[in-house]
C-alpha cells in the first residue's frame, strides 16, 4: 500500500462519498474510485458499501481507516520533523501558467499533489512566461510553468511538457500546399506569422523567430498583449484571410474553425517546451509532489 493510497481511502470513508472525496483531493471521481478498487484488490477485502446515497464503510474498512489515521499522522509528523516545515494546516501553492499549456499537465499534477497533500489548494493564475519569472523571483509565485528556463543559479526546473508544433492555415492554402497533410515551413515565406510579442517570453520567442527567418519568413515583434499573449480569436481571424500562419501543437485546446486547418511542419524544426520553474532553496513537500509529476524528462 502506498501513502497516496491510504489518503485517498480515509478521505473517501470521512467524507461519505466519491464526489466530495475527489473534490477535496483535487482529483477525478473515476480516478479516485480506480485507486479505491486497487486496495480492494491488494487486501483482498471490500472496505466500502457503495449505494445511492454515497458510501458506508465496512467492518475491515473501519480496521483499515483507524490504522491509516495513526500512519498518516505519523508519515506527516516525520516530514515536518525532516523539512523544519509543517504541513498539517491549509496550504496554498501558487502556479503560474502560460497560455496553451497541454491539457493533460495540470490535471495529472494537481491529482498527485492533492492524493499526498489534500490540504494544499492550487491558485492558478495565467501569464507569460516572462511575466512569470518575474513574479517568482519576486516571491509572488511558488512555481511557474514557463517557456523557458532561466539562466544562471538560485532555481530548479525539469521539463513539463514537450510539444513538436505545426501550423495552422486556412483551408483553401493547406489544400494547396500541404499535399499529404503536411507542409514545409519554407513554403510559408509570402505569409505573416501570427504570433506573440518577444516581451512575453524572450528566449522562446528569439528562438522560433531564429528559426522562421532561416526558412525565409520575415519576422517583424507584434506590440505586447498586456501579457495575455495573442488571443485565439485574433489568431484564427488572421490565418483565416489567407495572409497568416499560426503555430499551434497537434492537441490544440481551441476549437478549430471549418475555415481553417492544422498542418504538421515536415521535419518538426520547432519544439516547444514548457519547464517548471522554482526557487532552489523550497523545501515544499507538496510542491515537490507537484513537480514529480510534471517531470516527463524522468519518464
Amino acid at each position: 500500500m502506498e501513502i497516496r493510497e491510504l489518503r485517498a481511502f480515509a478521505a473517501v470513508a470521512e467524507d461519505g462519498s466519491f464526489s466530495a472525496a475527489a473534490r477535496t483531493l483535487h482529483v477525478s471521481q473515476s480516478a479516485l474510485s480506480q485507486t479505491i478498487r486497487s486496495l480492494e484488490r491488494q487486501l483482498g477485502v471490500r472496505l466500502l458499501d457503495r449505494h445511492s446515497a454515497g458510501v458506508t464503510v465496512t467492518e475491515p474498512g473501519e480496521v483499515l481507516l483507524r490504522e491509516a489515521r495513526a500512519l498518516l499522522a505519523q508519515h506527516d509528523r516525520i516530514l515536518a520533523a525532516v523539512t523544519g516545515q509543517d504541513l498539517a494546516g491549509p496550504a496554498t501553492l501558487r502556479v503560474g501558467v502560460p497560455l496553451e499549456l497541454p491539457g493533460s499537465v495540470l490535471p495529472r499534477a494537481l491529482a498527485d499533489m492533492g492524493a499526498a497533500f489534500p490540504q494544499t489548494r492550487a491558485e492558478i493564475s495565467h501569464a507569460a512566461s516572462a511575466a512569470q519569472l518575474a513574479a517568482l523571483a519576486a516571491g509572488d509565485l511558488d512555481l511557474a510553468l514557463a517557456r523557458e528556463c532561466p539562466p544562471g543559479p538560485g532555481y530548479d526546473a525539469v521539463l513539463a511538457a514537450e510539444e513538436p508544433l505545426g501550423v495552422l492555415l486556412s483551408a483553401g492554402l493547406a489544400a494547396e500546399r500541404a499535399g499529404s497533410g503536411s507542409v514545409w515551413l519554407h513554403q510559408l515565406a509570402d505569409l505573416e506569422w501570427a504570433g506573440f510579442s518577444r516581451a512575453e517570453s524572450p528566449a522562446w520567442h528569439d528562438q522560433v523567430t531564429g528559426t522562421l527567418r532561416s526558412h525565409g519568413i520575415d519576422v517583424r515583434d507584434r506590440p505586447g498583449q498586456g501579457g495575455r499573449g495573442l488571443i485565439a480569436e485574433v489568431k484564427l481571424a488572421a490565418v483565416g484571410t489567407g495572409q497568416a500562419f499560426a503555430l499551434a501543437p497537434p492537441a490544440w485546446a481551441g476549437t478549430i474553425p471549418d475555415a481553417v486547418t492544422w498542418c504538421a511542419l515536415i521535419g518538426n524544426p520547432l519544439i516547444r517546451r514548457t519547464w517548471a520553474v522554482w526557487p532552489d532553496d523550497s523545501r515544499r513537500r507538496d510542491l515537490a509532489a507537484f513537480v514529480a509529476a510534471l517531470d516527463i524528462a524522468a519518464a
